[in-house]
């Protein structure tokens, strides 16, 4: 994707001004306070472009609206084109920040480049949307299958294709399941949900899911369909007989579920089981101050929802543009707050990050260099 270098200034700059206005309650803005209820508090005016993940688009909106109404003069944007093209747009400078549902690799930082970054700089990457994948589909008169993890990698990889297979049929006694054809759907786009969805297939199940982690859908030959995106996901499974696919636990409402096995039990999804996969879970090894990309572990020994997607905020440690930074880092501290991630739990069904999280995330922000 190539993209003027006029294009690029003009995006990024989306152009943050900042603004003093004067404070007659300590109410929190989004801003920085300077000190109590009585002196000026710092809101933010200006515009404010992103994109990235669509299934954080849900989240995103409910923090633009929150930092909004808490800076009047400020607009945050956010398109919702999928992970892959968000940290296109994001290295192209396109976008003052972007959301992944994946971080990128220590390679691709290395490689480069970051046109709204100052050359050489570090980037954020803060894991600041926890949510669960549900596996989805559309059976009449069925609510919730289990299955196991070998059972779920079978289906999306072709070699289940019926409904009514003896290996769905095991873990389900007392469900009468249709003879029927299983269509699977997966993204048609390069996206962090199906990158987090086929790592759990790869860790989970490797004896029947043997293709590598990967945002474009590595398993050949094809089975089922394609759809562009979080919606046309829901859009296929929704308009299909017998189909099955994955998607934010946001979009989940009015399909069934599955509940994967954990050791000897079933775990449907939920915030607190999605919480608690990446509270154990590491930061990779080789990262900077900034940049907080986690390993996780899909095959966890308790009751914990495995199939996670944890989407992460990208910005720049110092931007080309220094205009920009004040209101990259406001919205960002707002994206992190309890009250924005109360919000986006509301929301999104989204799974609130822990004090310790936010901290770390508040210490990766504080990076960001400001005027």
């Amino acid at each position: 994707m190539k993209i003027s270098r006029i294009a690029q200034l003009g995006a990024v700059a989306a152009i943050a001004a900042l603004t003093l206005a004067g404070c007659a309650s300590n109410e929190d803005t989004g801003g920085t306070p300077s000190g109590d209820s009585s002196e000026e508090m710092v809101t933010l005016a200006g515009e404010l472009a992103g994109a990235g993940s669509s299934a954080q688009d849900v989240g995103v909106q409910a923090w633009a609206a929150g930092f909004q109404m808490a800076n009047p003069d400020a607009t945050i944007t956010y398109d919702p084109s999928g992970s892959g093209a968000g940290r296109e747009s994001f290295q192209a400078g396109a976008v003052g920040f972007a959301g992944s549902d994946r971080a990128f690799t220590t390679d691709e930082i290395t490689e480069g480049p970051f046109s709204a970054c100052v050359e050489g700089t570090g980037i954020i990457q803060m894991p600041s949307y926890i949510s669960p994948i549900a596996v989805i589909f559309k059976l009449d008169g069925i609510e919730t299958l289990n299955m196991d993890p070998d059972t779920v990698a079978g289906v999306f990889a072709g070699t289940i294709t019926n409904w009514n297979d003896p290996a769905i049929a095991a873990t389900n006694e007392g469900v009468t399941l249709p003879d029927l054809v299983i269509t699977p759907v997966h993204r048609a786009d390069d996206s962090g949900t199906t990158e987090n969805f086929t790592d759990y297939l790869f860790q989970a199940a490797p004896d029947v899911w043997t293709w590598e982690p990967d945002g474009v859908w590595p398993a050949t030959p094809v089975a089922g369909e394609a759809a562009p995106q979080t919606s046309g996901v829901v859009a296929a499974v929704e308009g299909g007989t017998g189909t099955i696919g994955y998607a934010d636990a946001s979009r989940a409402e009015g399909f069934g579920q599955v509940a994967v096995q954990i050791g000897d039990e079933f775990v449907a999804f939920s915030p607190e089981a999605a919480a608690a996969i990446v509270d154990a879970s590491p930061v990779e090894e080789g990262r900077t101050a900034g940049d907080l990309a986690i390993a996780l572990d899909r095959t966890p020994d308790s009751a914990a929802y495995p199939i996670v997607l944890v989407s992460y905020m990208l910005a720049c440690e110092e931007y080309a543009d220094a205009s920009i930074a004040p209101l990259v880092k406001g919205f960002l501290e707002y994206v992190i707050s309890p009250e924005g991630q109360d919000e986006s739990a509301a929301a999104a069904g989204s799974a609130p990050i822990s004090d310790t999280q936010r901290d770390a995330m508040q210490g990766a922000l504080d990076l960001i260099v400001t005027p």
